[in-house]
């Protein structure tokens, strides 16, 4: 018990830190702007590749369900509404995870290893400023986009197993695209991915600085990012989608 609230006061405070450095401009926008894109362009094709075929699983089992009852109309909304709240925010989170927060981890762990991080103190160069805070800020900013994207491709899944595939109407489709959704779905997503880009980073981060222990010691800190990474933001998950959705209306 004491071991866990210990190791939650460090994320903490390790998170003070960050968001200190990001306040006090010590974080070096260069190295942001690098890291964001070296995350979104490693995680994009895995995204898409993802959400895309099972947008097309939704339209196809989904499809089958309402022609029973007549009401292939509400395919469309169906699809959209699912993708939206959940599908795409999971699923993107995950794959950021797995793709981006691990090879942050990584990194880190090998500049805590070859002591680039011992030396950046001597320097008097705040460590976590300049190598965790770009890394976990990236991440934020990230996961939200990734969801976007993410969303498109579920649809578009979706269109390409209903009309392409099963012959629904497309105009059918398009039309009725929204009846189930708003802009606050919309915007429930980007936040729900934005917290949990923070949660991805903020951990990636630190397993990755704390590591220990040569290259077995980098290999735990991946294992660790990826592990509690899901498991946090997939908790945290529950709780915004109740907050967000569990009224029952839209």
């Amino acid at each position: 018990m004491m071991g866990t609230l210990a190791l939650l006061g460090q994320i903490g405070l390790f998170a003070a830190r960050i968001v200190q450095g990001v306040l006090t401009g010590r974080m070096p926008l260069s190295a942001l702007a690098f890291h964001l894109h070296t995350v979104v362009i490693r995680c994009l094709a895995p995204v898409l590749a993802v959400v895309f075929p099972f947008g097309m699983v939704m339209a196809l089992q989904g499809l089958q369900i309402f022609r029973m009852y007549g009401a292939e109309r509400l395919l469309s909304p169906f699809v959209a509404a699912a993708i939206i709240r959940e599908l795409s925010p999971v699923m993107a989170s995950t794959l950021v995870a797995a793709q981006g927060g691990s090879s942050f981890a990584a990194e880190l762990g090998a500049m805590r290893i070859k002591e680039e991080i011992d030396a950046t103190d001597v320097m008097a160069v705040d460590s976590v400023a300049y190598h965790a805070a770009p890394r976990a800020i990236a991440l934020v900013i990230a996961c939200p986009l990734l969801n976007v994207l993410g969303c498109v491709s579920g649809i578009l899944g979706g269109y390409v197993s209903a009309v392409w595939i099963q012959g629904e109407p497309a105009g059918t489709f398009w039309a009725a695209l929204w009846d189930m959704t708003t802009p606050g779905d919309l915007w429930a997503s980007v936040l729900k991915t934005t917290v949990f880009g923070a949660i991805i980073g903020l951990l990636s981060c630190f397993f990755g600085y704390h590591a220990r222990g040569g290259a077995a010691g980098v290999g735990k800190a991946v294992n660790d990012t990826v592990v509690w990474s899901i498991l946090v933001f997939i908790a945290a998950n529950y709780l915004l989608t109740s907050a967000f959705f569990g009224g029952g209306t839209s």
